[in-house]
């Protein structure tokens, strides 16, 4: 039924096998008779602003299935590990009755936490042996997991690093931890367990809150529009130069940044409220 999917987010560090994960992932829906969608974000080059969109290469072997969709999108410098425009993607795919929606995220470290807000299930991948334990609270992923799954399974240390995160994230704040789960997505080891993991979490009810999660998402989607309005309005030409000038005196320390954002905020709504009358 439309507007019913189930989003997904997979994330976690660069090498961790997302892409890999996910090809799996898909796979294993298919062989459920389940519709799936995947929205990959890339990293864009901060030189050339291009991205190379190659999470696809990795899902090649569904490319002649009517029932699955897979779009790459550039980050195109948006923080946080999504595209501005991943959340409109997602509820797009929604809307066309795909059942299940996964969102790999670009992959860049410690700050992909944006997925949260995006999904109804976040998934954290780490590999195997990922040093400072310290380094990854740190991260900030782990405080978002649903589910945390360590990957590349079949490599030395995967049982001691799937050890120490259940160690680490036994209990938060009251709450149960995160199930931790090991997988070879190479190989497809662990998918059907992870994939059945994913599945209890809607069955049992994780989705039952009185609608929080979507209107969090909500929230997140309504943040980001606004945003990117804003942006798209100091770069137009009434306001470039305001901005100019507002960026050169904060380089000058003749006023804090603070100020010239509430000094620009104010031009663009006075902007806005000009063109309303």
């Amino acid at each position: 039924m439309a507007g019913h999917a189930h989003l997904i987010g997979i994330t976690g560090p660069p090498g961790a096998g997302k892409s890999t994960l996910v090809a799996a992932l898909v796979g294993e829906l298919r062989s459920t008779g389940r519709t799936v969608a995947v929205v990959a974000v890339d990293p864009s080059s901060p030189i050339s602003g291009g991205a190379i969109l190659g999470d696809r290469v990795r899902m090649q072997a569904y490319a002649g299935d009517r029932h699955v969709f897979i779009r790459s999108m550039a980050a195109r410098g948006h923080a946080g590990g999504l595209a501005s425009t991943s959340g409109a993607a997602c509820a797009v795919l929604d809307a066309v009755g795909f059942e299940i929606v996964m969102i790999e995220t670009v992959g860049t470290g410690q700050s992909e936490v944006e997925v949260a807000a995006a999904a109804d299930t976040t998934v954290v991948l780490e590999a195997p042996e990922m040093g400072d334990e310290i380094q990854a609270i740190k991260a900030g992923l782990l405080e978002v997991a649903d589910l945390v799954v360590v990957n590349k399974g079949d490599r030395p240390g995967a049982q001691r690093t799937a050890s120490q995160l259940r160690a680490m994230l036994g209990g938060r704040r009251g709450r149960p931890g995160p199930l931790v789960l090991i997988t070879a997505a190479a190989t497809g080891a662990g998918v059907p367990e992870l994939l059945a993991a994913i599945d209890r979490r809607a069955a049992d009810g994780a989705l039952a809150d009185g609608g929080a999660t979507r209107l969090a998402r909500a929230e997140a989607e309504v943040r980001g529009a606004l945003a990117d309005r804003i942006g798209r309005q100091l770069g137009e030409p009434g306001l470039i130069a305001a901005r100019e000038r507002a960026v050169r005196a904060v380089a000058a320390h003749e006023i804090d940044p603070y100020s010239a954002a509430d000094g620009l905020l104010a031009a663009v709504t006075g902007k806005t409220r000009g063109q309303d009358q």
